[in-house]
């Protein structure tokens, strides 16, 4: 039988909508989750704001097969509702997170393991439906089970605490070196964190908003700092002179690009998270002094860590949340957020009730 679930539905710019929509039984390889927190991300505001960008609306996407309207969100958790046939390793009433990428499993990233390039790229909620709604109906291979009592609001923010993760293990960060974080985004704060968890020298943050920087610094940054301060000269002092070994660029700007290149010891790595269809780099300098450029972009492999360090009390992603909303007031504040931003961290909506 089918299930009726309110969600929140993408129909274009300006035009998000609560609606109640049926969703099927799940068929093989498939799960329904009842879906208790799902966080608000920037590429969800800017889709309201002035998609389609990467919703489709022409043709399906070729591994969810949707096409718009869609339901949004990819950030969320929840409970097992039900599972289809052949689904292993998953149980009724169980607690989950979701990894909301698609994969194929045949094209040559994914034959390699790098399924967050799979040709198929896409995420649930913004290339197929997600989970802003009271059930997802998602693919096995996309949930993660969690342990018995996990917090499920700290669930929903996995997976932007992925992003950062890989971001980490892309750079040649190790033990003992410094860092700088252009951009106190939910990613940006959560790369200070791994950073410090995983034994940084010195962590500096650079934001314009002050209750940005102020999070950051209680995440375990060494200094945060506003945008027109002197980000060089700071990074320099605290590192005896050099500059920091790895710069993460999170924000896909030019100024932020510069500031970040502008404080790198020589030798050191800049890489990019930020997203931004072009950037002028200083080919010159960077080839003299042997500087690194790395992209990043989704993850891989990386819940079975998070999961640990929040069970562990290593990593807090509920200090990331600010706000929190109910799903019927969801479509008016994605609006809200879309139009005039947002100066807070994580916003989750609360999609459902939390079982015990």
């Amino acid at each position: 039988m089918t299930r009726s679930t309110r969600a929140v539905r993408w129909h274009g710019a300006g035009d998000v909508r609560l609606e109640t929509v049926e969703l099927s039984p799940p068929g093989p390889g498939e799960v329904l989750v009842a879906v208790a927190w799902c966080g608000v991300c920037g590429s969800d505001l800017h889709e309201v704001a002035d998609g389609p960008h990467g919703i489709p609306v022409e043709r399906p996407h070729p591994l969810s097969g949707a096409v718009a309207p869609v339901t949004l969100g990819h950030e969320f958790a929840g409970t097992v509702a039900a599972v289809g046939p052949d689904v292993d390793g998953v149980q009724v009433g169980g607690r989950v997170a979701v990894e909301p990428n698609y994969r194929c499993g045949r094209c040559t990233a994914c034959r390699e393991g790098r399924y967050e390039v799979c040709d198929g790229f896409g995420f649930a909620g913004l290339m197929g439906d997600g989970g802003l709604a009271e059930y997802a109906l998602v693919p096995a291979y996309m949930v993660r089970p969690l342990p018995t009592g996990f917090d499920l609001a700290a669930a929903a923010v996995l997976e932007p605490a992925a992003v950062a993760l890989h971001g980490i293990r892309r750079s040649t960060f190790a033990a003992g070196r410094a860092a700088l974080v252009v951009g106190l985004g939910p990613v940006g704060l959560l790369v200070c964190a791994l950073l410090r968890e995983a034994g940084a020298a010195v962590v500096v943050g650079v934001d314009p908003v002050p209750a940005r920087r102020d999070l950051a610094t209680r995440l375990g940054a060494t200094a945060a700092l506003a945008p027109d301060e002197d980000v060089a000269a700071t990074v320099r002092a605290l590192t005896g002179g050099d500059g920091a070994h790895v710069a993460f660029e999170v924000v896909g700007a030019q100024a932020t690009l510069d500031a970040a290149l502008g404080s790198l010891r020589s030798g050191g790595e800049l890489l990019l998270l930020g997203l931004v269809d072009r950037l002028t780099l200083p080919a010159f300098d960077m080839v003299n002094a042997e500087l690194r450029l790395t992209t990043s972009v989704g993850y891989r492999d990386c819940h079975d860590e998070l999961i640990e360090l929040v069970s562990d009390g290593r990593l807090d992603l509920c200090a990331l949340v600010t706000d929190v909303v109910a799903l019927e007031d969801a479509p008016a504040a994605l609006l809200r957020m879309a139009a005039g931003g947002s100066t807070g961290v994580k916003t989750l909506v609360r999609c459902g009730e939390e079982t015990p």
